[in-house]
């Protein structure tokens, strides 16, 4: 069982995805337990002025920019600020932070399927691996799960949902098939749960990226505003938890205080309840298998609304949220479907937030790209990032039509 500390030293961190949401509240809990974690490398795109702040604070020994421009700028910052950090650019140097023989832990929160390389790279040097990016899980699939076995890396969910899972089966991973009878993941529903169906097509990115509960970045909101987000969790829990698609389910809960539930061969259900905050699930998976603050006020039960359920079929939900039934469709599918469904979905609300298709027709670039693209049974890196190129290409054909 993987322990906080080695020894007296603390936990060696690299944060991927360090400017992004998960990255602020994962530093933003770190902050809060001095001397039990020592960032090792911090990871982000194009925030310059945000990573330089950050590098100034946590004092890491790398940072890492994707984006040459970004990496030099930041380069002549850290420099002039007497700063020790060293930076680096490219998506390799990713892989390096990723899987450096002294880091112990990674908090995987880069966005997309850009984020499963270093992943991979994490996993296959068994490291304690925290995973925020679905899409390693979605895209990566057997291949990612067989990278874990290979280099005996410990992996622990932080998606909220997925943590809540995690936290309500038994601890003896080998008895959850015998002793579960289905995991059942909330959804708030997003902005849109009883917006007339009708007026999807006038929904603006802005009013896409305007969630009632959580603060996410624009690409997750707007999975949360089409229910794709759940889509990409029924998968994740497949992958993470081994049950069958058909033991998977989804129900809608707005008020977002019951993240997720198992129920047991006796019908009895267990389910995780907190405020909606990140640094919940966040500081669970750096402590594990202990606890410690996340920083989160306290889930009051005297000033709580009722707690209401709906089922994915009422309401008109189905029409919807179409975009939900997606996962089981992929997961029936040959090797490599999920893929499809993933790259087709981020290609699709791309172009949405750059007002290059409506709302409502994210999910019709998502219905044809599982129709037009059949995987070729991916087993390796290259295999996936070739099919995901492929998928990439036909979904931009797909939203050049519709654009039309």
């Amino acid at each position: 069982m993987t322990v906080m500390h080695i020894g007296n030293k603390p936990q060696r961190l690299t944060v991927l995805g360090s400017t992004g949401s998960i990255g602020t509240n994962t530093l933003d809990v770190v902050a809060r337990h001095p001397g039990r974690f020592e960032v090792f490398a911090l990871t982000g795109a194009r925030q310059v002025d945000l990573m330089l702040s950050q590098c100034a604070l946590f004092k890491p020994r790398f940072a890492v920019m994707v984006d040459e421009q970004a990496a030099s700028a930041l380069k002549d910052k850290i420099r002039a600020e007497g700063l020790l950090t060293e930076v680096l650019s490219g998506t390799d140097a990713l892989d390096e932070v990723a899987s450096h023989p002294d880091v112990d832990a990674v908090m995987a929160a880069i966005v997309g399927a850009a984020g499963l390389s270093p992943c991979l790279a994490a996993a296959r040097q068994g490291k304690r691996l925290l995973l925020a990016n679905k899409e390693a899980l979605v895209v990566g699939g057997e291949v990612f799960l067989e990278a874990v076995k290979q280099g005996g890396a410990t992996l622990l969910p932080i998606d909220s949902e997925h943590s809540a899972i995690f936290q309500s089966l038994p601890d003896d991973r080998a008895t959850w098939d015998a002793r579960v009878e289905k995991i059942i993941l909330t959804a708030s529903g997003g902005p849109f749960r009883t917006r007339d169906v009708a007026t999807l097509k006038d929904v603006t990115p802005e009013q896409a990226c305007a969630h009632p509960n959580w603060v996410m970045g624009r690409k997750i909101s707007v999975d949360s505003a089409t229910m794709m987000n759940k889509a990409l969790e029924v998968i994740e829990a497949r992958y993470l938890f081994g049950l069958a698609p058909e033991r998977l389910e989804v129900v809608i809960h707005p008020q977002s205080i019951i993240h997720s539930m198992v129920q047991y061969r006796d019908m009895s259900v267990v389910a995780q309840l907190g405020t909606p905050d990140m640094r919940v699930p966040i500081s669970y998976g750096l402590s594990w298998p202990e606890r410690m603050t996340s920083g989160a006020q306290a889930l009051d039960f005297h000033a709580l609304s009722a707690m209401t359920f709906e089922a994915l079929d009422d309401h008109g939900h189905s029409e919807r949220f179409a975009g939900i039934h997606l996962a089981w469709d992929a997961l029936r599918g040959p090797r490599g479907t999920t893929v499809v469904l993933n790259a087709a979905n981020e290609i699709a609300v791309a172009a949405f937030l750059d007002r290059r298709i409506r709302f409502d027709q994210i999910h019709h670039v998502n219905q044809a790209c599982l129709a037009q693209v059949l995987p070729a049974m991916p087993s390796d890196l290259d295999d996936l990032i070739a099919l995901d190129a492929q998928v990439r290409a036909a979904a931009e054909d797909v939203v050049r039509l519709l654009a039309r």
